[in-house]
């Protein structure tokens, strides 16, 4: 069974996070998920999301910090999520690859429905968002 190592960005502006839905034609057809993609062999993480935010979105962005790797195991695949919070520090937001995008309050993130290997990465991500916000 095939194992994929993906980079994945929660990409923060202003109190929201960018969600992005997959095409009707991607696996996975209209699953949210948080924008990245495959990290190329002597790629990392962090290199990976530079290169496919800016394929993906048109955006360059400043990798800020890891959250901790989850793998999921899909019946035809498993994926290791390598997430990070990230910041845009240019270009224009354009969905090349996906069906849509939107900003969305992170308490309102479990709205949505999400491809089943980012849901631990929303979990923390939450988790840390509530305590910070209680500091």
């Amino acid at each position: 069974m095939r194992h994929l190592h993906v980079a994945c960005a929660i990409i923060e502006n202003s109190g929201k996070v960018l969600a992005a839905q997959r095409s009707a034609t991607m696996t996975l057809p209209l699953k949210w998920e948080f924008p990245g993609g495959k990290i190329e062999a002597g790629e990392s993480p962090e290199e990976c999301l530079i290169r496919e935010l800016e394929e993906e979105l048109g955006v360059s962005v400043l990798v800020d910090s890891a959250l901790r790797p989850t793998t999921y195991c899909y019946p035809d695949f498993t994926v290791t999520l390598h997430p990070f919070t990230c910041q845009l520090t240019g270009g224009i937001i354009t969905p090349h690859e996906h069906h849509a995008l939107k900003w969305i309050e992170p308490e309102r993130m479990p709205e949505l429905d999400w491809a089943a290997a980012d849901l631990p990465v929303i979990r923390e991500y939450m988790a840390m968002a509530a305590k910070s916000s209680s500091l």
